[in-house]
């Protein structure tokens, strides 16, 4: 590499501190020369980004570093989010608005020839999570960096991400998601942090120094766990928090014997059996193999993570025993759960404390989050696989359990139904082990969140353990960061607010209560109609490159847009685009305003049915969208291999957000909260975070229709028949004979067969139940869209409502009540 001359160097080690257009401008281009020895002419488009990436980066690098000196000297009590998943998309557009550095850096870039948005969009989102979950871990993490709470993140760098999703023929098709095929400029290895995890072997009790045992684990089959961080920055407060990914790698490169003998694949094959645990996010599980590998990954980062926790912590203290004074894990759902394990593992292993210390300790140091009310997704692990995968910690887990079990005898005598309920070890072929149990009984704090999901988790998910011990349980409903979903995916909104009221709500969302006078003027809601008509436009020219498909800004555009799942009901959906469709075609005086419907998200590769809705979504926009007696009234739409990138567009140019889980199955979500942040109307059941929703905004300003939780509940226990509801209803009936006659599957004639039969004998979701009033909300939603001052109104009363619904809340719910810092 090129070395720049003395001069230049000295410029560079000062020039990075500088926040000014013209440092900027020579920090890209110095970059570009000295880092990837390219000039204007040979660079890509892709270097250019990188080179700025940097430039950026370097503006963060001494803020970094500073923060993390500052939280060791003060030898701070610190927090630690253990996650699966960081759906952080991508970086550069939010680590300049949070910097305060956007102005600069596209004046910079438009100075030099380029548009600052062309060379965000050469970024790849990055592929660490999936859904929700990690999104909402993400969010979390901006929050406690702009908060200034000490704190850090631990998940896995994965190779590659959920996937990649195309949508051919109608159908779902996976590919890999290479998003580190060109590297990250975002990331530091820190391979002097390396960490040797252990599988598989056994376990030999030994004699320890103070007359009693340990055991050791011995003849296990060893991974290295290589750290890389990637800097977290808080919104214009110099504080910069670190994201730590843990990469796989073998202990040994290859085994020399076998090269020697020829036998080259042999020789590398342990290598590559270990570097498969940071290769892909979620292997499908339904094969033993890749149940195999999501227990080693969940075990992989959370080993790493302790053991990394642990060193931090004695390199400020000496007493392992006062680790709940300095240290807070908060468990992202029940995939870290092993944490709790292997902090037990090592305090009785490693440093000889007695299992009642042991146990003290780490009861006081770790606090649970659950996210979901379904109990197939609550997980449970094999014995057998648990047992050989993680010989000394199944130990561990029977110990927890037959202490846990002799408190329940003792607080309830003789209730054996009760003991059998509450065990961390479910009886049956095979015997499995409940994480979520474990992760209730080590941890000081468990929470739901959003209000009803944490009344479903104390009356019905763990009531027992609630009853057990009620001042464990607690609310915390989620929130997501305007940083990302406001002021930087939808600049012009973000613009006319701060112009009308300041910009103290890019840092305290409740402030956005001061646009409720607004809605009443008249200039103000013609702006803010231009404003929601020009993210509209900007959404259908991106639809038209991807599709070809030219769509009409002045229709409604009606989003559904998340993870595929049968309770999520995207089938009920396209139950309601059908009904619109023979409106238009058999009663057309009825139809009453043209529609846009938007449908995004991804279905789990080994999930057939949610694979199937997909199929049965593109099938009848193929219908719809070819019959041109319609398709300037109703166009359907599936955007493909939905992500955060593609959600920032599609956010800010929605009107109406379909939240249509069936009540008491969604925990909170919190795609309903960005589209709430963003101007649109919810349409929804009383189900989530949408409760809290309409808490917020009165009902009469969001569309709420079908059966409560509670009355969910009596139509199971009753014996729920779904073809009584399909009787009642004439619309639903001819859309199931359509399907039933293949009407939208002439070429795959009983394609959508397990569709039906789903609907018409179990319907577990209750779609038949809740079509007729979900249609009859429809239509006042539509009645109310013609009335566009009316509705920009609402619209506007959304957004100054939507402060409760900020990560910054949570994460001080949590900061105060939970962590203690």
């Amino acid at each position: 590499m090129n070395r720049p001359a003395a001069k230049e160097r000295v410029q560079w080690k000062t020039i990075h501190k500088d926040m000014t257009k013209e440092a900027i401008k020579r920090s890209f281009q110095m970059n570009r020369q000295y880092l990837l020895s390219k000039d204007q002419y040979s660079a890509t488009l892709y270097d250019n980004y990188w080179a700025l990436s940097v430039a950026i980066r370097d503006r963060l690098v001494e803020r970094w570093i500073t923060t993390q000196q500052q939280y060791h000297k003060q030898n701070c009590k610190r927090v630690y989010y253990l996650s699966l998943e960081f759906l952080i998309g991508r970086l550069m557009g939010n680590f300049a608005y949070n910097m305060g550095l956007e102005k600069e850096v596209y004046a910079a870039m438009e100075d030099l020839g380029y548009d600052f948005d062309e060379l965000r969009d050469q970024e790849f989102d990055a592929g660490l999570g999936n859904g929700g979950l990690g999104r909402l871990a993400a969010c979390f993490l901006d929050s406690m960096a702009t908060l200034g709470i000490p704190a850090h993140g631990y998940g896995i760098r994965y190779d590659y991400g959920i996937f990649n999703q195309q949508i051919k023929d109608g159908h779902q098709v996976e590919h890999p998601d290479e998003w580190l095929r060109l590297g990250t400029p975002w990331e530091f290895a820190r391979p002097e942090y390396t960490v040797k995890i252990q599988f598989y072997g056994r376990t030999q009790s030994v004699d320890n120094k103070k007359g009693g045992f340990h055991v050791k684990w011995i003849d296990s089959q060893d991974v290295l766990a290589i750290p890389y961080d990637v800097p977290i920055p808080g919104f214009k407060n110099d504080v910069v928090n670190t994201l730590r990914l843990w990469s796989a790698r073998s202990t040994e490169d290859f085994e020399l014997e076998y090269f020697n003998t020829g036998d080259y694949e042999q020789a590398v094959y342990k290598k590559i059996l270990s570097e498969n645990i940071s290769k892909i996010l979620y292997p499908n599980d339904n094969v033993i193999s890749g149940k195999e590998l999501r227990l080693k990954q969940e075990y992989f980062f959370t080993a790493a993570a302790i053991h990394d926790i642990i060193r931090r912590y004695k390199s400020e203290n000496t007493d392992l025993s006062l680790l709940p004074t300095k240290v807070s894990i908060q468990l992202n759902d029940t995939h870290p759960t092993l944490a709790i394990v292997e902090l037990m593992r090592i305090l009785m292993d490693e440093y000889d404390f007695g299992w009642d210390k042991s146990w003290e300790i780490t009861k006081q140091t770790f606090a649970y989050t659950n996210h979901t009310l379904m109990p197939e997704a609550l997980e449970k692990w094999p014995i057998d696989l648990f047992g050989k995968l993680l010989p000394r910690h199944l130990q561990i887990v029977f110990e927890i359990n037959d202490r846990f079990l002799q408190e329940i005898m003792q607080r309830y005598p003789g209730d054996e139904e009760r003991l059998r309920r509450m065990s961390v070890i479910e009886e049956g072929q095979p015997k499995m082990v409940r994480m979520a149990h474990l992760a209730i009984i080590g941890s000081f704090s468990v929470n739901g969140v959003s209000q009803l999901h944490t009344e479903l988790l104390k009356s019905r998910v763990v009531k027992d353990f609630y009853e057990l011990t009620p001042e464990k349980f607690n609310n915390k409903t989620n929130g997501i960061t305007q940083r990302r979903w406001l002021l930087k995916s939808n600049s012009e909104l973000s613009q006319l607010i701060t112009e009308n009221i300041g910009d103290h709500w890019i840092k305290d969302l409740s402030v956005l209560k001061n646009l409720l006078p607004l809605k009443d003027n008249e200039s103000f809601r013609k702006k803010w109609q231009e404003i929601k008509n020009s993210n509209k436009k900007i959404l259908a020219d991106y639809i038209y490159k991807k599709t070809n498909l030219v769509v009409d800004p002045q229709s409604m555009f009606d989003v559904q847009i998340k993870r595929i799942h049968e309770y999520k009901r995207q089938l009920m959906f396209a139950f309601y685009i059908l009904s619109q469709y023979l409106t238009v075609k058999n009663e057309p005086e009825k139809f009453i305003h043209p529609r846009t419907f938007l449908i995004g998200g991804k279905a789990a590769p080994g999930y057939f049915m949610a694979k199937l809705i997909i199929k049965f979504i593109n099938n009848i926009a193929a219908v719809i969208n070819s019959d041109k007696n319609v398709r300037d009234k109703i166009q359907v739409l599936f955007l493909e291999n939905y992500r955060v990138s593609l959600a920032e567009k599609i956010f800010p140019a929605s009107d109406l957000s379909e939240q249509i889980s069936t009540a008491g199955t969604e925990a909170s979500g919190t795609g309903n909260m960005k589209f709430m942040l963003n101007g649109a109307l919810t349409i929804g059941t009383l189900d989530g975070a949408n409760i809290e929703i309409k808490q917020c905004v009165g009902p009469e300003n969001i569309f709420i229709f079908g059966h409560e939780a509670e009355q969910i509940e009596e139509l199971r226990l009753k014996g729920y028949k779904p073809q009584e509801y399909i009787n009642r209803s004439p619309m639903l009936k001819e859309i199931i004979r359509l399907m039933e006659t293949d009407f939208f599957s002439r070429v795959e004639p009983g394609i959508f067969k397990p569709l039906i039969e789903s609907i018409l004998n179990w319907d577990t979701y209750f779609i038949c139940a809740d079509f007729e009033s979900y249609c009859q909300m429809q239509n006042q939603v539509a009645n109310l869209y013609r009335n566009r001052e009316e509705w920009t109104k609402k619209a506007i009363l959304n957004v100054a409502n939507s402060g409760f619904f900020s990560s910054d809340r949570t994460i001080r719910e949590y900061a105060d009540e939970i962590w203690k810092v």
